[in-house]
């Protein structure tokens, strides 16, 4: 089983992303350090899972649990996880798999049970701690680009900040940005529909009071199924993480695991 947490696609584009480990002393070196990829097991079984850190079985993935969190600490803040999303869509993008005309942007509320940066009370769920996964997609719903946030910021205040993090995946045409970007109702302003189009990208945004109908969800659907695909990893339902930056790396581990699926399967 611990060869199907970590199959050795993921480990081939991991792998070049880790930081290189300090030589080990000449004199009184030491226990060896736990193996790279059984680090990456313990992570990717905790993101799978939810365990607690210290009850990940260390006879399948091969390390403690917190050996992997330690390791989940350090390429966190080695950048690894940013740099695997970019990797990723820009493989998508060079076998014709990633089609940008059309981009879908979203946000999904999870429920904090530990204080920490970019919490906030929610207003859908009795003012309880919580924070927001804001994400935008592609027209099949492949993640492109993911932000975390506290529970009460706006939906809105992330459409800009999401659409200039995406990376700078380019094709034959040599665009990066998609040419249009549906949205619901939350994203109803005027103010962004003008930011948007600066940025050439033509804004399908529903209309706040219009009846419904308009046709956009038949294209908006799928950054829902995207967050459906997101929370069958269940770390990612809740937020455990007091580390703000360590659940953004879950998030953006677990886009590009569903970007790696994406290559092997296109739909």
């Amino acid at each position: 089983m611990s060869a199907d947490l970590v199959s050795d696609d993921l480990w081939e584009r991991v792998s070049p992303l880790l930081p290189v480990r300090a030589p080990r002393r000449h004199r009184y070196p030491g226990r060896l350090p736990a193996d790279d990829r059984a680090a990456l097991r313990g992570i990717v079984y905790v993101l799978r899972k939810s365990v607690s850190w210290r009850d990940v079985p260390a006879e399948l993935v091969g390390c403690s649990g917190v050996t992997a969190w330690r390791r989940l600490r350090d390429w966190t803040e080695a950048g690894v996880w940013p740099r695997l999303h970019e990797v990723l869509p820009a493989e998508l993008r060079g076998e014709g798999l990633l089609e940008m005309d059309d981009a879908a942007i979203d946000a999904s509320h999870v429920r904090a049970l530990k204080k920490g940066a970019h919490t906030g009370p929610s207003p859908v769920d009795r003012a309880r701690p919580g924070s927001k996964h804001h994400l935008i997609v592609d027209r099949n719903g492949t993640p492109i680009a993911v932000s975390l946030t506290s529970g009460n910021r706006h939906d809105v205040t992330q459409l800009m900040p999401l659409l200039d993090a995406m990376p700078r995946i380019r094709g034959l045409r040599g665009r990066h940005r998609p040419r249009r970007l549906f949205a619901d109702r939350g994203y109803d302003y005027d103010k962004y529909r003008r930011l948007i189009r600066a940025r050439g990208i033509t804004p399908k945004i529903a209309r706040r009071g219009a009846p419904h109908g308009s046709g956009l969800g038949k294209t908006r659907w799928v950054v829902e199924r995207t967050f459906a695909w997101l929370h069958q990893f269940k770390r990612l339902r809740i937020r455990y993480e007091i580390r703000a930056d360590l659940h953004l790396g879950l998030l953006q581990l677990a886009c590009s695991i569903i970007c790696l699926r994406r290559l092997r399967t296109p739909f």
